[in-house]
Protein backbone atom coordinates (compact mmCIF):
# COMPACT_ATOMS: atom_id res chain seq x y z
CA UNK A 1 0.00 0.00 0.00
CA UNK A 2 1.15 3.45 -1.22
CA UNK A 3 2.65 5.60 1.87
CA UNK A 4 0.78 8.76 0.85
CA UNK A 5 -1.32 9.39 4.21
CA UNK A 6 -4.58 10.55 1.83
CA UNK A 7 -4.15 7.36 -0.87
CA UNK A 8 -3.45 5.28 2.33
CA UNK A 9 -7.08 6.20 3.88
CA UNK A 10 -8.81 6.06 0.63
CA UNK A 11 -7.41 2.65 -0.07
CA UNK A 12 -9.10 1.31 3.85
CA UNK A 13 -12.26 3.34 2.86
CA UNK A 14 -12.12 1.25 -0.31
CA UNK A 15 -11.51 -2.06 1.75
CA UNK A 16 -14.22 -1.22 3.99
CA UNK A 17 -16.51 -0.77 1.05
CA UNK A 18 -15.48 -4.17 -0.44
CA UNK A 19 -15.52 -6.27 3.02
CA UNK A 20 -19.43 -4.78 3.64
CA UNK A 21 -20.14 -5.36 -0.22
CA UNK A 22 -18.96 -9.19 0.57
CA UNK A 23 -21.34 -9.23 3.47
CA UNK A 24 -24.35 -7.74 1.39
CA UNK A 25 -23.75 -10.26 -1.07
CA UNK A 26 -23.60 -13.10 1.18
CA UNK A 27 -26.85 -12.06 2.95
CA UNK A 28 -28.59 -11.82 -0.34
CA UNK A 29 -27.95 -14.95 -2.22
CA UNK A 30 -28.43 -17.25 1.27
CA UNK A 31 -31.69 -16.27 1.34
CA UNK A 32 -34.45 -18.48 2.07
CA UNK A 33 -36.70 -17.89 -0.97
CA UNK A 34 -33.36 -19.24 -2.65
CA UNK A 35 -33.55 -22.16 -0.54
CA UNK A 36 -36.98 -23.03 -0.80
CA UNK A 37 -36.59 -22.86 -4.54
CA UNK A 38 -33.85 -25.58 -3.71
CA UNK A 39 -35.55 -27.67 -1.52
CA UNK A 40 -39.16 -27.16 -0.82
CA UNK A 41 -41.75 -27.54 -4.51
CA UNK A 42 -45.25 -28.34 -4.76
CA UNK A 43 -46.90 -30.00 -7.59
CA UNK A 44 -50.99 -31.25 -8.10
CA UNK A 45 -51.05 -30.96 -4.35
CA UNK A 46 -47.78 -33.08 -3.78
CA UNK A 47 -45.63 -31.52 -1.85
CA UNK A 48 -42.10 -32.38 -1.91
CA UNK A 49 -39.62 -31.34 1.38
CA UNK A 50 -36.31 -32.60 0.31
CA UNK A 51 -36.40 -36.10 -0.21
CA UNK A 52 -39.71 -36.40 1.35
CA UNK A 53 -43.79 -36.51 -0.47
CA UNK A 54 -46.63 -35.23 1.37
CA UNK A 55 -50.11 -35.79 -0.53
CA UNK A 56 -51.65 -32.81 0.85
CA UNK A 57 -55.26 -34.06 -0.68
CA UNK A 58 -54.70 -37.36 1.96
CA UNK A 59 -54.89 -35.59 5.44
CA UNK A 60 -57.77 -34.59 7.10
CA UNK A 61 -55.60 -31.01 8.07
CA UNK A 62 -52.40 -30.01 7.62
CA UNK A 63 -51.32 -27.53 10.26
CA UNK A 64 -48.23 -24.98 9.78
CA UNK A 65 -46.48 -23.76 12.68
CA UNK A 66 -43.41 -21.26 11.98
CA UNK A 67 -41.43 -19.68 14.89
CA UNK A 68 -38.26 -17.65 15.10
CA UNK A 69 -36.62 -14.54 13.47
CA UNK A 70 -37.47 -15.65 10.01
CA UNK A 71 -40.79 -17.12 10.55
CA UNK A 72 -42.86 -14.27 8.50
CA UNK A 73 -40.42 -15.31 5.76
CA UNK A 74 -40.53 -18.94 6.06
CA UNK A 75 -44.20 -18.81 5.61
CA UNK A 76 -44.24 -16.71 3.18
CA UNK A 77 -41.86 -18.93 1.26
CA UNK A 78 -44.28 -21.98 1.21
CA UNK A 79 -47.65 -20.19 0.86
CA UNK A 80 -46.37 -19.52 -2.98
CA UNK A 81 -45.52 -23.03 -3.51
CA UNK A 82 -48.75 -24.37 -1.71
CA UNK A 83 -51.07 -21.81 -2.10
CA UNK A 84 -53.31 -20.13 0.05
CA UNK A 85 -54.97 -23.84 1.60
CA UNK A 86 -53.16 -23.26 4.69
CA UNK A 87 -53.54 -22.40 8.53
CA UNK A 88 -51.48 -22.33 11.46
CA UNK A 89 -49.49 -20.28 13.85
CA UNK A 90 -46.86 -17.91 12.96
CA UNK A 91 -44.51 -16.45 16.05
CA UNK A 92 -41.55 -13.90 15.35
CA UNK A 93 -39.61 -10.94 17.31
CA UNK A 94 -41.32 -9.16 15.05
CA UNK A 95 -44.49 -7.84 13.34
CA UNK A 96 -45.36 -9.15 9.83
CA UNK A 97 -45.45 -7.02 6.96
CA UNK A 98 -48.17 -8.52 6.34
CA UNK A 99 -50.52 -11.58 7.25
CA UNK A 100 -51.18 -14.92 5.35
CA UNK A 101 -54.82 -15.21 5.89
CA UNK A 102 -55.41 -18.76 7.70
CA UNK A 103 -52.65 -17.99 10.16
CA UNK A 104 -52.54 -16.51 13.96
CA UNK A 105 -50.04 -14.07 14.95
CA UNK A 106 -47.56 -13.48 17.73
CA UNK A 107 -44.68 -11.75 18.68
CA UNK A 108 -42.79 -12.93 21.20
CA UNK A 109 -39.57 -11.31 23.27
CA UNK A 110 -35.94 -11.73 22.10
CA UNK A 111 -33.49 -12.01 23.40
CA UNK A 112 -35.41 -12.75 26.51
CA UNK A 113 -39.32 -13.96 26.90
CA UNK A 114 -41.95 -11.76 27.42
CA UNK A 115 -46.06 -12.60 27.97
CA UNK A 116 -46.52 -12.98 24.27
CA UNK A 117 -44.48 -15.48 24.35
CA UNK A 118 -46.10 -17.45 26.46
CA UNK A 119 -48.98 -17.19 25.00
CA UNK A 120 -47.79 -17.93 21.75
CA UNK A 121 -46.41 -21.25 23.23
CA UNK A 122 -49.39 -22.36 24.54
CA UNK A 123 -51.56 -21.72 21.65
CA UNK A 124 -49.15 -23.91 19.39
CA UNK A 125 -49.89 -26.48 22.02
CA UNK A 126 -53.64 -26.52 22.40
CA UNK A 127 -53.69 -26.69 18.64
CA UNK A 128 -51.26 -29.44 18.50
CA UNK A 129 -53.29 -31.79 20.87
CA UNK A 130 -56.33 -31.46 18.81
CA UNK A 131 -54.30 -33.08 15.64
CA UNK A 132 -54.86 -37.12 15.11
CA UNK A 133 -53.50 -39.82 13.23
CA UNK A 134 -54.74 -38.38 9.66
CA UNK A 135 -52.86 -34.54 10.22
CA UNK A 136 -49.47 -33.33 8.94
CA UNK A 137 -48.08 -30.80 11.01
CA UNK A 138 -45.20 -28.78 9.32
CA UNK A 139 -43.28 -27.19 12.07
CA UNK A 140 -41.28 -24.39 10.28
CA UNK A 141 -38.05 -23.38 13.30
CA UNK A 142 -35.29 -20.84 12.56
CA UNK A 143 -32.86 -19.36 15.53
CA UNK A 144 -34.23 -16.95 17.93
CA UNK A 145 -37.20 -19.33 18.59
CA UNK A 146 -35.89 -20.12 22.09
CA UNK A 147 -37.12 -17.13 23.44
CA UNK A 148 -39.96 -16.08 21.20
CA UNK A 149 -42.10 -19.28 21.61
CA UNK A 150 -41.48 -20.49 25.48
CA UNK A 151 -43.59 -22.10 28.51
CA UNK A 152 -42.00 -22.90 31.88
CA UNK A 153 -41.91 -26.83 32.47
CA UNK A 154 -42.98 -25.84 35.94
CA UNK A 155 -45.48 -23.90 36.50
CA UNK A 156 -43.85 -21.72 39.92
CA UNK A 157 -41.48 -19.97 37.50
CA UNK A 158 -42.69 -16.94 36.48
CA UNK A 159 -42.23 -14.79 33.74
CA UNK A 160 -40.03 -12.65 35.49
CA UNK A 161 -38.29 -15.40 36.64
CA UNK A 162 -37.73 -17.04 32.96
CA UNK A 163 -36.66 -13.51 31.85
CA UNK A 164 -33.90 -13.41 34.69
CA UNK A 165 -32.77 -16.86 33.64
CA UNK A 166 -32.01 -15.76 30.15
CA UNK A 167 -30.45 -13.43 31.27
CA UNK A 168 -28.04 -14.97 32.85
CA UNK A 169 -27.68 -17.54 30.53
CA UNK A 170 -26.95 -14.62 27.77
CA UNK A 171 -24.60 -13.51 30.10
CA UNK A 172 -22.61 -16.75 31.37
CA UNK A 173 -20.66 -16.83 28.44
CA UNK A 174 -21.64 -20.16 27.91
CA UNK A 175 -21.85 -21.36 24.00
CA UNK A 176 -25.27 -21.56 22.32
CA UNK A 177 -25.05 -25.21 22.54
CA UNK A 178 -24.65 -25.24 26.17
CA UNK A 179 -27.13 -22.41 26.79
CA UNK A 180 -29.87 -25.00 24.79
CA UNK A 181 -29.03 -27.35 26.87
CA UNK A 182 -30.53 -26.09 30.12
CA UNK A 183 -33.49 -23.84 28.20
CA UNK A 184 -34.79 -27.30 26.99
CA UNK A 185 -34.54 -28.94 30.04
CA UNK A 186 -36.90 -25.91 32.15
CA UNK A 187 -39.25 -25.61 29.05
CA UNK A 188 -42.20 -27.08 27.96
CA UNK A 189 -41.56 -27.04 24.20
CA UNK A 190 -38.26 -27.32 24.23
CA UNK A 191 -36.21 -30.35 23.48
CA UNK A 192 -38.60 -32.13 21.72
CA UNK A 193 -41.40 -31.55 23.83
CA UNK A 194 -43.72 -29.64 20.53
CA UNK A 195 -42.78 -32.77 18.58
CA UNK A 196 -44.43 -35.23 21.72
CA UNK A 197 -47.39 -31.97 22.04
CA UNK A 198 -48.18 -33.69 18.06
CA UNK A 199 -47.25 -36.95 18.45
CA UNK A 200 -50.14 -38.46 17.43
CA UNK A 201 -49.93 -36.51 13.91
CA UNK A 202 -47.44 -37.31 10.60
CA UNK A 203 -44.33 -34.54 11.56
CA UNK A 204 -41.85 -32.61 9.54
CA UNK A 205 -39.30 -30.01 10.42
CA UNK A 206 -38.32 -27.63 7.81
CA UNK A 207 -35.06 -25.51 9.87
CA UNK A 208 -33.65 -22.47 8.83
CA UNK A 209 -30.20 -22.89 11.25
CA UNK A 210 -28.20 -20.31 13.34
CA UNK A 211 -26.78 -23.65 15.06
CA UNK A 212 -23.34 -25.58 14.07
CA UNK A 213 -24.07 -28.61 11.79
CA UNK A 214 -23.44 -31.15 13.79
CA UNK A 215 -25.87 -30.16 16.76
CA UNK A 216 -29.36 -29.48 14.47
CA UNK A 217 -31.15 -30.03 17.72
CA UNK A 218 -29.70 -26.85 19.48
CA UNK A 219 -31.73 -24.57 16.50
CA UNK A 220 -34.45 -22.66 18.58
CA UNK A 221 -33.37 -25.25 21.92
CA UNK A 222 -34.86 -27.82 19.21
CA UNK A 223 -38.78 -28.26 19.72
CA UNK A 224 -39.34 -30.57 17.30
CA UNK A 225 -36.55 -33.36 17.60
CA UNK A 226 -34.68 -36.13 20.07
CA UNK A 227 -32.61 -34.05 22.64
CA UNK A 228 -29.08 -35.09 22.30
CA UNK A 229 -28.50 -33.12 26.11
CA UNK A 230 -29.12 -34.69 29.34
CA UNK A 231 -30.27 -33.81 32.62
CA UNK A 232 -26.51 -34.71 33.74
CA UNK A 233 -25.39 -32.22 31.40
CA UNK A 234 -27.21 -29.25 32.34
CA UNK A 235 -25.84 -29.75 35.67
CA UNK A 236 -22.43 -29.97 34.78
CA UNK A 237 -23.04 -26.69 32.75
CA UNK A 238 -24.79 -25.17 35.59
CA UNK A 239 -21.47 -25.45 37.67
CA UNK A 240 -19.17 -24.81 35.12
CA UNK A 241 -20.38 -21.13 34.54
CA UNK A 242 -21.82 -20.98 38.28
CA UNK A 243 -25.21 -20.53 37.09
CA UNK A 244 -27.05 -21.54 40.02
CA UNK A 245 -26.41 -18.83 42.14
CA UNK A 246 -27.21 -16.38 39.01
CA UNK A 247 -30.86 -18.46 38.24
CA UNK A 248 -34.03 -17.11 40.64
CA UNK A 249 -35.31 -19.30 43.84
CA UNK A 250 -37.53 -21.20 41.20
CA UNK A 251 -35.59 -22.48 38.78
CA UNK A 252 -32.26 -22.96 41.26
CA UNK A 253 -34.83 -25.12 43.70
CA UNK A 254 -35.10 -27.19 40.11
CA UNK A 255 -30.82 -27.53 40.39
CA UNK A 256 -30.33 -27.81 43.72
CA UNK A 257 -33.39 -30.66 44.44
CA UNK A 258 -32.74 -32.64 41.45
CA UNK A 259 -36.04 -32.47 39.89
CA UNK A 260 -35.34 -31.74 36.81
CA UNK A 261 -37.24 -33.53 33.79
CA UNK A 262 -35.41 -35.55 31.28
CA UNK A 263 -36.65 -34.32 27.72
CA UNK A 264 -37.83 -37.07 25.00
CA UNK A 265 -35.08 -39.07 23.24
CA UNK A 266 -34.80 -40.71 19.98
CA UNK A 267 -36.82 -43.50 21.03
CA UNK A 268 -40.26 -41.66 21.76
CA UNK A 269 -42.75 -42.44 20.11
CA UNK A 270 -43.44 -38.72 19.39
CA UNK A 271 -40.80 -39.05 16.71
CA UNK A 272 -41.84 -42.52 14.80
CA UNK A 273 -43.42 -40.33 12.42
CA UNK A 274 -41.28 -37.34 11.97
CA UNK A 275 -38.69 -36.02 9.46
CA UNK A 276 -36.02 -32.78 9.63
CA UNK A 277 -34.61 -30.83 6.91
CA UNK A 278 -32.16 -28.16 7.43
CA UNK A 279 -32.45 -26.25 4.02
CA UNK A 280 -30.17 -23.12 4.95
CA UNK A 281 -27.28 -22.98 7.31
CA UNK A 282 -24.47 -20.89 7.90
CA UNK A 283 -22.28 -23.43 5.24
CA UNK A 284 -24.50 -21.43 2.91
CA UNK A 285 -23.54 -18.05 3.88
CA UNK A 286 -20.21 -18.53 4.28
CA UNK A 287 -20.41 -20.30 0.23
CA UNK A 288 -21.98 -17.30 -1.04
CA UNK A 289 -19.36 -15.05 0.54
CA UNK A 290 -16.54 -16.76 -0.79
CA UNK A 291 -17.91 -16.46 -4.65
CA UNK A 292 -18.54 -12.77 -3.54
CA UNK A 293 -14.78 -12.37 -2.24
CA UNK A 294 -13.60 -14.52 -5.55
CA UNK A 295 -15.24 -12.14 -8.03
CA UNK A 296 -13.74 -8.87 -5.74
CA UNK A 297 -10.06 -10.62 -6.92
CA UNK A 298 -9.54 -12.55 -3.60
CA UNK A 299 -7.72 -15.82 -3.15
CA UNK A 300 -10.39 -17.23 -0.31
CA UNK A 301 -10.07 -19.69 2.22
CA UNK A 302 -12.62 -20.70 5.30
CA UNK A 303 -11.51 -21.03 8.75
CA UNK A 304 -14.33 -22.34 11.38
CA UNK A 305 -12.46 -23.85 14.03
CA UNK A 306 -12.81 -20.91 16.65
CA UNK A 307 -16.60 -21.23 16.58
CA UNK A 308 -17.56 -20.52 20.61
CA UNK A 309 -14.35 -19.62 21.05
CA UNK A 310 -14.28 -16.50 23.58
CA UNK A 311 -13.81 -13.21 21.06
CA UNK A 312 -10.23 -11.98 21.85
CA UNK A 313 -8.58 -15.32 21.53
CA UNK A 314 -10.83 -15.87 18.28
CA UNK A 315 -9.82 -11.91 16.66
CA UNK A 316 -6.04 -13.30 17.76
CA UNK A 317 -6.21 -16.97 15.89
CA UNK A 318 -7.77 -15.42 12.75
CA UNK A 319 -5.65 -12.23 12.54
CA UNK A 320 -3.07 -15.22 12.89
CA UNK A 321 -4.00 -16.98 10.50
CA UNK A 322 -4.94 -14.50 7.59
CA UNK A 323 -1.14 -13.01 7.78
CA UNK A 324 -0.15 -16.16 7.24
CA UNK A 325 -2.09 -16.40 4.33
CA UNK A 326 -0.96 -13.31 3.56
CA UNK A 327 2.63 -14.14 3.25
CA UNK A 328 1.93 -16.32 0.43
CA UNK A 329 -0.99 -14.45 -1.56
CA UNK A 330 -0.94 -11.11 -2.59
CA UNK A 331 -5.00 -10.09 -1.81
CA UNK A 332 -6.75 -12.86 0.52
CA UNK A 333 -9.76 -13.29 2.53
CA UNK A 334 -10.50 -15.26 5.60
CA UNK A 335 -13.68 -16.02 5.93
CA UNK A 336 -15.28 -17.50 9.76
CA UNK A 337 -18.39 -18.82 10.57
CA UNK A 338 -20.52 -19.51 13.65
CA UNK A 339 -20.52 -17.35 17.02
CA UNK A 340 -17.64 -15.92 19.15
CA UNK A 341 -18.78 -15.61 22.95
CA UNK A 342 -18.79 -12.70 25.17
CA UNK A 343 -18.92 -12.78 28.99
CA UNK A 344 -20.50 -9.57 29.89
CA UNK A 345 -20.26 -7.67 32.66
CA UNK A 346 -21.58 -4.38 33.55
CA UNK A 347 -21.88 -3.66 29.82
CA UNK A 348 -23.10 -0.66 27.36
CA UNK A 349 -24.50 -0.96 24.52
CA UNK A 350 -22.87 -3.46 21.26
CA UNK A 351 -22.90 -6.77 20.94
CA UNK A 352 -20.48 -10.20 20.57
CA UNK A 353 -19.38 -9.02 16.61
CA UNK A 354 -18.97 -5.45 17.43
CA UNK A 355 -16.83 -6.81 20.38
CA UNK A 356 -15.03 -8.88 18.19
CA UNK A 357 -14.18 -6.49 15.67
CA UNK A 358 -13.11 -3.96 18.31
CA UNK A 359 -10.30 -6.31 19.59
CA UNK A 360 -9.35 -6.91 15.65
CA UNK A 361 -8.94 -3.57 15.76
CA UNK A 362 -6.43 -2.96 18.62
CA UNK A 363 -4.54 -5.70 16.86
CA UNK A 364 -4.51 -4.54 13.26
CA UNK A 365 -3.01 -1.03 14.23
CA UNK A 366 -1.89 0.23 10.69
CA UNK A 367 -1.36 -3.20 8.82
CA UNK A 368 -3.54 -3.14 5.31
CA UNK A 369 -5.98 -5.44 7.20
CA UNK A 370 -9.77 -5.24 7.42
CA UNK A 371 -12.26 -7.19 9.05
CA UNK A 372 -16.04 -6.98 9.17
CA UNK A 373 -18.00 -9.19 11.72
CA UNK A 374 -22.11 -9.64 11.45
CA UNK A 375 -24.68 -10.87 12.41
CA UNK A 376 -27.19 -12.46 9.57
CA UNK A 377 -29.48 -11.96 11.63
CA UNK A 378 -29.09 -7.66 11.61
CA UNK A 379 -29.23 -7.70 14.99
CA UNK A 380 -25.52 -7.71 17.33
CA UNK A 381 -26.77 -8.23 20.99
CA UNK A 382 -28.83 -4.69 22.10
CA UNK A 383 -27.66 -3.04 19.48
CA UNK A 384 -29.17 -1.16 16.20
CA UNK A 385 -26.64 -2.64 14.05
CA UNK A 386 -25.74 -6.02 12.38
CA UNK A 387 -22.03 -5.95 13.39
CA UNK A 388 -19.11 -3.37 12.32
CA UNK A 389 -16.36 -2.68 10.37
CA UNK A 390 -12.42 -2.31 11.06
CA UNK A 391 -9.01 -1.62 9.35
CA UNK A 392 -5.34 -0.69 10.46
CA UNK A 393 -6.75 3.03 10.63
CA UNK A 394 -10.02 2.36 13.45
CA UNK A 395 -8.05 3.35 16.27
CA UNK A 396 -6.11 5.98 14.53
CA UNK A 397 -9.28 7.63 13.80
CA UNK A 398 -11.07 7.18 16.97
CA UNK A 399 -8.04 8.72 18.61
CA UNK A 400 -8.76 11.60 16.95
CA UNK A 401 -12.30 11.38 16.86
CA UNK A 402 -11.66 11.82 20.93
CA UNK A 403 -9.44 14.23 21.01
CA UNK A 404 -12.12 16.49 18.64
CA UNK A 405 -14.67 15.66 21.38
CA UNK A 406 -12.52 16.49 24.58
CA UNK A 407 -12.73 12.74 25.34
CA UNK A 408 -9.53 11.77 27.61
CA UNK A 409 -8.04 8.19 27.81
CA UNK A 410 -8.07 5.13 25.17
CA UNK A 411 -11.29 5.24 23.68
CA UNK A 412 -10.74 1.62 22.07
CA UNK A 413 -10.20 0.26 25.03
CA UNK A 414 -12.51 1.90 26.90
CA UNK A 415 -15.18 0.99 24.76
CA UNK A 416 -13.83 -3.12 24.87
CA UNK A 417 -13.43 -2.84 28.50
CA UNK A 418 -17.35 -1.60 29.26
CA UNK A 419 -18.86 -3.76 26.14
CA UNK A 420 -19.81 -0.40 24.85
CA UNK A 421 -18.62 -0.57 21.64
CA UNK A 422 -21.48 0.67 19.56
CA UNK A 423 -21.38 4.31 20.43
CA UNK A 424 -17.99 4.39 18.89
CA UNK A 425 -18.71 2.30 15.54
CA UNK A 426 -21.61 4.76 15.20
CA UNK A 427 -19.21 7.72 15.94
CA UNK A 428 -17.48 6.78 13.16
CA UNK A 429 -19.52 5.46 10.85
CA UNK A 430 -18.31 2.08 10.85
CA UNK A 431 -21.17 0.12 12.57
CA UNK A 432 -22.94 -2.09 9.51
CA UNK A 433 -26.82 -1.83 9.69
CA UNK A 434 -29.43 -3.66 7.84
CA UNK A 435 -32.31 -3.99 9.76
CA UNK A 436 -33.69 -7.30 10.74
CA UNK A 437 -33.01 -9.79 7.58
CA UNK A 438 -36.16 -12.20 8.41
CA UNK A 439 -33.08 -14.68 8.42
CA UNK A 440 -30.33 -15.93 10.84
CA UNK A 441 -27.98 -17.97 9.68
CA UNK A 442 -25.39 -17.29 13.16
CA UNK A 443 -22.43 -14.75 12.01
CA UNK A 444 -19.88 -14.15 9.65
CA UNK A 445 -16.23 -12.70 10.19
CA UNK A 446 -14.82 -11.68 6.41
CA UNK A 447 -10.67 -10.39 6.93
CA UNK A 448 -9.31 -9.23 4.61
CA UNK A 449 -5.19 -8.53 4.23
CA UNK A 450 -3.98 -6.34 1.03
Amino acid sequence: MTDDPQARDQQFRLMREKAREIFTSALNTASIESAFERNVHCERRVLRIGEDLYDLDTYSRVFVVSIGKAAHTMVAALETRVGGSLEGIVASSVAPASQVRGFRYFCGGHPTPTAESIQAASAILKSLSLLDASSLVIFMISGGGSSIVEKPVDEDISLDDLAATYRALVHSGAPIAEINAIRKHISAVKGGRLAQGAYRAQQVSILVSDVPDNTPDALASGPTMPDSTSINDCERIAAKYNLVEQFPESVASLFRQRVLEETPKSDDPAFARARWWTVLSNKVALEEAAAAAVRAGFAVEIDNSCDDWPYDKAATYLLNRLRELRSKVSRVCLLSGGEVTVTVRNGGIGGRNQQFALACAEEIEGEDVTVLSAGTDGIDGNSPAAGAVVDGSTVTRASNLARQRGEPGDVVKQALTSFNAYPLFDALGDAVFTGPTGNNLRDLRILLAY
